[in-house]
C-alpha cells in the first residue's frame, strides 16, 4: 500500500512524548569528535571547548557545590544556520546520556499542553540536563510558559543548554509586542551564558543554486519506491492546517523519500511557518525530496524573507537544499 500524508492524525501517548526527548535520527551518531570547526572562525573550536566544560560540569554527580558544575545553569549557542548548533547541542545530550532530555521548542511546549505544566516541570526535573533546540518566543503564551519553565527548572538544580538564531535579550522581536514582555524575557536569558558561534553554512547551501525542479513522472515514481510518499503540494498545504505543528515529527514517521507535485510559491506567514516546522522534521529523519512544479527554493516570498522570521526561513530553505540534493543523510 502506498505510504500516504495527507490524512494522518498521528496522536502521541504522553508517556511516549517524555520517552521521544531524545536527538533525532540525523543526529544520533553527533559527537564532539565528529564536529569539524571552521578554522577560519575561531568561535567554533570555542564553542565545543565551552559545551564540553559544560558537559563535564552535568556529569559530575553529587558535586553541585564545585565551581565547575552545570546544576542549574544554561549554555545557549547563539549563531546563523549551519554552523553546528544542533549538532554540538545533540552531541552533549549524547555525553550526558539517560539523564539528558532533548527535544525542539515546540516539543516543549506541547508537552506542557498535553501533560499540563506542573506534570511537566515534575517529570523534566528527573532529569539532570534537558536540551532544547530552536529555542525562540513567538508569542507573549510561549513567553510567559518558557520563561516561568526555565525559572523553575534552573531552581530545581537542572541544567540547561539551548540552540537558538537569535540571542536571548532580542527574543521575540519582530514577531509580537516584545517590548512588553521584558520581565520574562530577561528571566530566560539570565538563565544562560552566551556563546557566539559564528561562520557560514558549512555545506555552502546559502549561496548554492537550487536544482531544476524534478520532472512529473519522477515525482510520481516516488510513490513506487520503498517507503516513498508522494502528495500534491496544495493538498499537503492544506492538510498542515489541520495536524498540531508538535506532531509533525510523528506525521513524517515512516518516510524516507517525499515526493511533491505541484510545488507553488506560499501566499501567507502562518502557511509558512508551518513548513518551517514540517521542514525541520524532515531533515531530522534524513528524508529525500523529490519536488516538480516552482523551485523550492522560491516557496517564501521576498516579504517573508525580510520579516521577523527571515532566519527561520533561511533555515529552512538550507535544510531543503541539502534534502533534494542528497546531502542530508
Amino acid at each position: 500500500m502506498t505510504a500516504r500524508l495527507v490524512g494522518r492524525r498521528p496522536h502521541v501517548a504522553p508517556d511516549l512524548l517524555i520517552a521521544n526527548l531524545v536527538p533525532p535520527p540525523h543526529f544520533a551518531h553527533a559527537s564532539f569528535d565528529t564536529y569539524v570547526p571552521d578554522p577560519d572562525f575561531s568561535s567554533q573550536s570555542e564553542a565545543v571547548d565551552a559545551v564540553k566544560a559544560f558537559a563535564a560540569g552535568v556529569t559530575r554527580k553529587g558535586l553541585s557545590r564545585l565551581r565547575r558544575s552545570s546544576a542549574g545553569r544554561g549554555i545557549y549557542l547563539d549563531g546563523g544556520f549551519g554552523v553546528g548548533k544542533t549538532h554540538l547541542l545533540a552531541a552533549l545530550a549524547h555525553d550526558v546520556g539517560q539523564r539528558a532530555a532533548f527535544g525542539t521548542f515546540v516539543e516543549y511546549t506541547h508537552l506542557v499542553g498535553a501533560l499540563g505544566f506542573q506534570a511537566t516541570r515534575a517529570a523534566l526535573q528527573e532529569f539532570a540536563l534537558v536540551c532544547i533546540d530552536e529555542f525562540e518566543l513567538d508569542d507573549p503564551g510561549d513567553t510567559v510558559l518558557m520563561a516561568r519553565l526555565m525559572r523553575e527548572l534552573a531552581d530545581a538544580g537542572v541544567a540547561l543548554a539551548a540552540t537558538s538564531n537569535t540571542v536571548p535579550g532580542s527574543l521575540g522581536q519582530g514577531r509580537f509586542a516584545a517590548d512588553d514582555f521584558q520581565r520574562e524575557i530577561q528571566a530566560v536569558s539570565s538563565v544562560f551564558d552566551v556563546v557566539t558561534i559564528d561562520g557560514p553554512d558549512y555545506r555552502g547551501r546559502g549561496n548554492a543554486p537550487f536544482p531544476d525542479p524534478a520532472r512529473a513522472e519522477d515525482v510520481v515514481a516516488v510513490a513506487k519506491i520503498e517507503d516513498g510518499a508522494c502528495e500534491d503540494w496544495a493538498a499537503l498545504m492544506e492538510d498542515l492546517t489541520h495536524v498540531h505543528p508538535s506532531r509533525y515529527g510523528a506525521y513524517v514517521d515512516g518516510i524516507a523519500t517525499l515526493g511533491l507535485r505541484g510545488v507553488a510559491p506560499l501566499t501567507d506567514q502562518a502557511q509558512a511557518l508551518r513548513v518551517v516546522s514540517l521542514v525541520d522534521r524532515l531533515y531530522d529523519r534524513d528524508v529525500r525530496l523529490v519536488a516538480s512544479g516552482h523551485s523550492l527554493g522560491d516557496v517564501f516570498t521576498k516579504d517573508m524573507l525580510r520579516g521577523g522570521y527571515r532566519k527561520k526561513y533561511a533555515r529552512a530553505l538550507s535544510r531543503m537544499h541539502a534534502m533534494v540534493t542528497g546531502e542530508a543523510s
